[in-house]
């Protein structure tokens, strides 16, 4: 069962021996060797037995798809409207060079959900791709680790710079989001102990000003950077020599389907469905401050 919005997505495979299987991602099915055979759609149901698969429409689409699932949380190697999620962000990045051009030696990619705009960037500015971050692949997501220590510790894990790929150059590093900048900030230290004379950065997506309420655990608005500080002032802060973000218009534009079939409210806070108020007030935190001054 999908909801009506399609806010997360769903998908269906057939295995070889005729049994249907159901996955969050493509890529889920290509583990397994199942053939994809499309999406479950919003607002359908479906219902596998032994006579096959049923499909029933029980609500009306409103197509809301989240933007950041193309973005940052499915994979890359998983589909979306026929394509992978890859050549999405090899988009984003091409956008992004034409947006936001830089004078730079090397073009690096955070590994690794930046590394596919990094590329992107690299093409459309013909500026070098380069390996310049190496990632642990054990260590998980930082941003949605609990409290501060843990985020920090997680990325000195995590990511490792590469001295004699960045040493001498002017280095701008591609990544997909800054949420808290704690990542970012860690990351621009790192690769200018590394040797690099310049680091700039460019971000494939807008700036996160609102927390989600459709499934992901960000935090509350008042710890999401962009909500209280300038794209300027985040620079200043993490310590970059430039920064620039892909533009609302640029991400949807990348998509190459209706704009209004997705959710993009985590950069604009237009929530598509309604959230209650007493949720809203747990994490809206600067909103509500400013309504009760």
């Amino acid at each position: 069962m999908r909801d009506p919005n399609g806010v997360r997505p769903l998908v269906i495979g057939q295995l070889d021996r005729g049994g249907y299987v159901l996955a969050s991602e493509s890529c889920g099915l290509d583990i397994i060797g199942a053939t994809y055979l499309r999406d479950v759609q919003p607002g359908e149901i479906v219902r596998i037995d032994a006579e096959g698969l049923h499909s029933k429409i029980w609500q009306e689409a409103k197509p809301k798809l989240c933007v950041f699932e193309m973005i940052y949380f499915a994979r890359p190697d998983s589909r979306n409207d026929e394509e992978s999620l890859y050549s999405y962000r090899i988009r984003i990045g091409q956008i992004l060079a034409q947006e936001s051009p830089a004078d730079v030696d090397l073009i690096v990619g955070v590994p690794d959900s930046g590394i596919p705009a990094a590329i992107g960037f690299a093409r459309t500015s013909g500026i070098p791709y380069a390996e310049g971050l190496i990632k642990n692949r054990y260590v998980g997501r930082t941003f949605i680790q609990p409290t501060q220590s843990m985020r920090e510790a997680g990325i000195r894990m995590k990511l490792n710079p590469l001295k004699d790929v960045l040493d001498g150059k002017r280095v701008l590093i591609v990544d997909d989001s800054i949420v808290r900048g704690t990542t970012s900030r860690k990351l621009v230290k790192a690769i200018r102990d590394a040797g690099a004379t310049e680091v700039h950065m460019r971000v494939s997506s807008p700036p996160v000003t609102h927390p989600c309420f459709y499934g992901i655990d960000t935090d509350t608005q008042d710890q999401l950077i962009a909500a209280t500080k300038s794209v300027q002032e985040i620079g200043e802060q993490i310590g970059v020599d430039s920064l620039a973000y892909l533009s609302w218009k640029g991400m949807l534009d990348a998509t190459n389907r209706n704009p209004d079939h997705f959710c993009s409210a985590c950069f604009t806070g237009d929530y598509p469905i309604e959230v209650p108020e007493m949720l809203k007030r747990s994490k809206l935190m600067l909103e509500q401050t400013a309504k009760s001054q």
